[in-house]
C-alpha cells in the first residue's frame, strides 16, 4: 500500500502540461500534483489548476522556487521548449541539485527514455529526455525488429494534425528530427536513423499516424512480426490508444537488386514496414491529438516508475 506520494511540479501550462496535470490527478499512484507553473496568468491551464486545488504561479521557474511548498517538490516535468528547458534545469539545480527533471522537450540534456525500451536504465538519472512524440511512437517498433535482426537503417515518418502542433512543437521542428533520429539509434538499435515529421492540415483533424521502415539483415518474418505485436501490446499498457493499423509488411531485397540508400550505399536484406495509429485518451486534449497524449503518458509512466523505486526500494 502506498502511504506517501512524491510531489510533482509541471512547468508549462499549455496543452501538454495541462493534459499531464489531469493524468496525474486522475491516475497518479506514486505521484501527486504539487504545482503548475506558467508565464501567462490568463492561461487555461493555470485556471484549471486553480479550480482543482493545485498551487500555481505565472512567474515561471522563479515563481516555482518562491512557492511555499517548493521544498516538498521532488519531480519537475518540463513541457516548455528545448531552449527554455536548458535554462530551467540549470536554475533549479542551483537551488535543489538533486531534483528529478522529466524533459518533454527535445533538449536532450539527460539520457533518452522510452518506457518500453530502456526505462530501468534511467531510474537513477536526475534528468531524462522523453525524446519526441514521434520517437515515443516509433522507436519501440525499431527496437522490436532489433531484438530479432541486426538493423542497418530505420526511417520514421510521424504525421500529426496541424491543430495538435502548438507553438512549442513548431518552434522545435529541427530539434524533433535531430533528437528522434539519434534516439532511433541509441534506443532503437539502428546503425543509422532518420526522422520526418508532417503537419497535416486536413479537416476534420486526423489522428496521429506513424510509418516505420526498417532495413535489416535477413531474418525470420514470423519472429519479427511476433516481436512487433508484443512490443505494441507493451506500449498499450500505458498508451491504450496505441495500435497497429495493419499487419506488418515485409519486402525481401535480393543481393542482385539492392537498394541504394543515400549516405549508406547499397543494401540487401529485409525491409520491414510498420503502420501505426495513436488515439489520445481525451483527458484534456481531443482524441486526434495522440501525438501529445503519447508524450504525457510516457512521461507519467517514467516518473511513476522512478517514484516507485524511490518510495519502495
Amino acid at each position: 500500500m502506498v502511504t506517501r506520494k512524491l510531489k510533482a511540479a509541471i512547468i508549462g501550462s499549455g496543452n501538454i502540461g495541462t493534459d499531464l496535470m489531469i493524468k496525474i490527478l486522475r491516475n497518479g499512484k506514486y505521484l501527486e500534483m504539487g504545482a503548475m507553473v506558467g508565464i501567462d496568468p490568463a492561461s487555461d491551464g493555470l485556471a484549471r489548476a486553480t479550480r482543482m486545488g493545485v498551487p500555481v504561479t505565472h512567474e515561471g521557474v522563479e515563481g516555482l522556487i518562491k512557492l511555499p511548498n517548493f521544498d516538498q517538490i521532488d519531480v519537475v516535468f518540463d513541457a516548455t521548449s528545448a531552449g527554455a528547458h536548458v535554462k530551467n534545469d540549470a536554475r533549479l539545480r542551483e537551488v535543489k541539485p538533486g531534483i528529478r527533471m522529466i524533459d518533454l522537450t527535445p533538449a536532450a540534456i539527460g539520457p533518452y527514455c522510452v518506457p518500453v525500451g530502456n526505462l530501468d536504465k534511467c531510474l537513477d538519472a536526475l534528468n531524462v529526455n522523453m525524446v519526441t512524440c514521434g520517437g515515443q511512437a516509433t522507436i519501440p517498433m525499431v527496437a522490436a525488429v532489433s531484438r530479432v535482426a541486426k538493423v542497418h537503417y530505420a526511417e520514421i515518418v510521424a504525421s500529426i494534425s496541424s491543430k495538435s502542433a502548438g507553438p512549442g512543437t513548431r518552434a522545435n521542428i529541427d530539434e524533433f528530427t535531430e533528437t528522434t533520429s539519434k534516439a532511433i539509434e541509441v534506443i532503437g538499435g539502428a546503425a543509422k536513423g532518420k526522422a520526418i515529421i508532417v503537419l497535416n492540415p486536413a479537416e476534420p483533424p486526423l489522428m496521429m499516424r506513424d510509418t516505420v521502415y526498417v532495413l535489416s539483415a535477413a531474418a525470420s518474418q514470423v519472429e519479427i512480426a511476433a516481436s512487433v505485436e508484443e512490443m505494441a501490446a507493451a506500449v498499450q499498457r500505458y498508451v491504450p490508444g496505441y495500435r497497429l493499423k495493419q499487419k506488418v509488411q515485409f519486402d525481401e531485397i535480393p543481393a542482385d537488386a539492392p537498394l541504394n540508400i543515400p549516405g549508406l550505399g547499397k543494401f540487401s536484406g529485409l525491409k520491414t514496414s510498420v503502420f501505426l495509429e495513436v488515439e489520445g485518451a481525451a483527458h484534456y486534449l481531443p482524441a486526434y491529438a495522440g501525438n501529445l497524449d503519447i508524450m504525457t503518458s510516457a512521461a507519467l509512466a517514467t516518473a511513476e516508475r522512478m517514484a516507485q523505486a524511490i518510495l519502495t526500494p
